[in-house]
C-alpha cells in the first residue's frame, strides 16, 4: 500500500480525518481496545504544563493500523499554546529545538550542512499561513556565511529559507519548486513547516508536531499534492506542522458516538490516555418530559446519515477558531525560536527569543 493511502484507510475505518500521529493512535485505541499496537512503539514524557509523546512507526503492519506511514513522530502539546505565556512559550521552544536536534542525528547531518526551510501555506488564508509566518523571523545565514572567513562561521548552520505559495497561487507544484530548489543549492536536509488538521479543538493551535515521513502539501483539506519526503527529493524531510482547522465530518462522527452513549472525548486526560464521557441523551428529557423507557435503537447507517448533513456543499468543510490570526502569530513564533536554537549553536538561548520581540 502506498504511504498516501495510509490515511484513507484511517478515515474509511473510523471516520476521522487528523494529521497528527498522536490523535491516530488514540482513535485506534478506544475503537480497537488494545493498550499495544504491533508495530508501534509510544513514550510520553510530562513537563510542567507540556506533553510530550513520541511514537515509533516500525512497520508496515503499524502504519495500517495507525493510518501513518513507518517513521518517528513527536508531539508536543500545551494548552499554554494558545495563551500569551511567553515563559510557557520559551520553554516549549527550547523543547522543540532539542526534538529537532534528535531528528538532525538521525538524519546524520553534519552542523556545518546547509538546510533549507519551506514555509508550505497560502499567506493569503490566515489558517493555513504558519509556514509563511514561521520564516519572518527565521535567522537565515546561508548567503552571509558564504562570504564569511571560517573563523567566524563556528556555531552558526548555513539556512536558507522558501515560501514557494500554493498551486493556486503559482501554478507550479509546490514538490516540483522545492525538487529545483534543492537541486540548484545542493542541501543536505529539508525541513517543511505546514498548517495540519487535527480531530479534536483542544489541539489547535496548542500542538507541535515533528516528523521525518515527509509531507503531502494540501493533504489536511483533502487537495493532496506531490509528496515532499526522502523518496522524491533524494535527502533527509523533516515535517512541523500545528493543526489549525478540523474536519467538520469529524465533529459530527464524534458527535454521533455522544449521542449513541459510547461516546469520547477526543481530548486527552491528565496521565495522556484519552478521556472518556459514557452518558446517553434522551429526547424526552430535552423536552422537560420524563425519560422514556430503553428502547431498541433502530439500525442506522452513519455514513447515510453524515452525507445527508453535509452533502452536496459542505462535505469537505473545514472548521477553524475565530481568534485564529492570534494564534498562528503566538505559535508561529514559538516554532520558529525552536528552529533558530536548533539550527545556531552559537547563539544564547536569550537572544533567539529577544531575537523574535
Amino acid at each position: 500500500m502506498q504511504k498516501q493511502n495510509y490515511e484513507d484507510l484511517l478515515f474509511s475505518k473510523y471516520n476521522i480525518r487528523t494529521d497528527l500521529a498522536l490523535e491516530s493512535h488514540q482513535a485506534v485505541i478506544e475503537r480497537e481496545g488494545p493498550p499495544e499496537l504491533p508495530g508501534v512503539k509510544v513514550q510520553t514524557e510530562e513537563e510542567a504544563g507540556i506533553t510530550v509523546t513520541r511514537i515509533v512507526v516500525e512497520n508496515d503492519i503499524g502504519a495500517r493500523m495507525m493510518g501513518k506511514a513507518p517513521g518517528n513522530y513527536c508531539t508536543i502539546q500545551s494548552s499554554g499554546l494558545r495563551e500569551h505565556n511567553r515563559d510557557l512559550h520559551e520553554k516549549t521552544a527550547q523543547l522543540l529545538a532539542k526534538e529537532i536536534e534528535w531528528f538532525f542525528q538521525q538524519a546524520e547531518l553534519g552542523p556545518e550542512d546547509t538546510v533549507l526551510v519551506v514555509g508550505l501555506g497560502n499567506w493569503n488564508a490566515t489558517p493555513d499561513s504558519l509556514g509563511p509566518k514561521v520564516l519572518e523571523n527565521l535567522m537565515v545565514t546561508r548567503h552571509l556565511l558564504e562570504m564569511s572567513p571560517p573563523e567566524l562561521r563556528k556555531g552558526l548552520r548555513p539556512v536558507a529559507a522558501l515560501a514557494p505559495g500554493v498551486l493556486g497561487l503559482t501554478g507550479i507544484e509546490t514538490g516540483e519548486i522545492i525538487m529545483g530548489v534543492v537541486d540548484r543549492m545542493g542541501a543536505k536536509a529539508v525541513i517543511c513547516i505546514d498548517a495540519l488538521a487535527s480531530r479534536s479543538v483542544d489541539r489547535l493551535c496548542s500542538t507541535i508536531q515533528i516528523s521525518d515521513t515527509g509531507i503531502h502539501p494540501g493533504a489536511g483539506v483533502g487537495n493532496r499534492r506531490l509528496a515532499i519526503n526522502k523518496e522524491t527529493l533524494g535527502i533527509p524531510v523533516i515535517a512541523i506542522g500545528v493543526p489549525t482547522v478540523v474536519h467538520a465530518v469529524t465533529i459530527i462522527s464524534d458527535a454521533m458516538n455522544l449521542l449513541e452513549g459510547g461516546g469520547h472525548d477526543p481530548g486527552s486526560s491528565a496521565d495522556g490516555q484519552p478521556a472518556r464521557t459514557e452518558f446517553k441523551i434522551d429526547p424526552q428529557a430535552l423536552l422537560g418530559k420524563e425519560p422514556s423507557s430503553p428502547a431498541p435503537k433502530p439500525s442506522v447507517d452513519r455514513r447515510q446519515l453524515m452525507s445527508q448533513v453535509l452533502d452536496p456543499y459542505f462535505g469537505s468543510m473545514i472548521v477553524t477558531p475565530k481568534e485564529i490570526d492570534l494564534l498562528i502569530d503566538e505559535v508561529a513564533d514559538v516554532v520558529t525560536g525552536g528552529l533558530n536554537t536548533a539550527f545556531h549553536e552559537g547563539m544564547d538561548y536569550g537572544e533567539v527569543f529577544k531575537y523574535l520581540s
